[in-house]
């Protein structure tokens, strides 16, 4: 006999799975059986993703925030090259 391996599913496939628990269009044995995951794993799937919603929008503003961070310093340090350049 051969031991068989744990499966893995990516967090994309979960969201996926979660979603569609959410919406209510199927029941959780339904989507156990589409997806072949056990209804009650889906469930703990449907629970943390209604936990942990918030922090989607939280990170997406921090994100934003750090990306135009970068842009800023550049932006400064050719600011004051320029008015190096103008002094001379």
């Amino acid at each position: 006999m051969t031991k068989q391996s744990r499966r893995k599913f990516s967090a994309e496939f979960k969201a996926k799975v979660a979603l569609e628990a959410i919406k209510n269009e199927k029941t959780l044995a339904e989507l156990g059986h589409q997806y072949e995951v056990n209804p009650v794993t889906i469930s703990k799937w449907k629970n943390e993703f209604l936990e942990k919603m918030s922090v989607i929008f939280e990170n997406g503003m921090s994100r934003k925030s750090q990306e135009r961070s970068p842009d800023l310093d550049q932006l400064y340090a050719q600011i004051g090259q320029l008015k190096v350049e103008n002094d001379l």
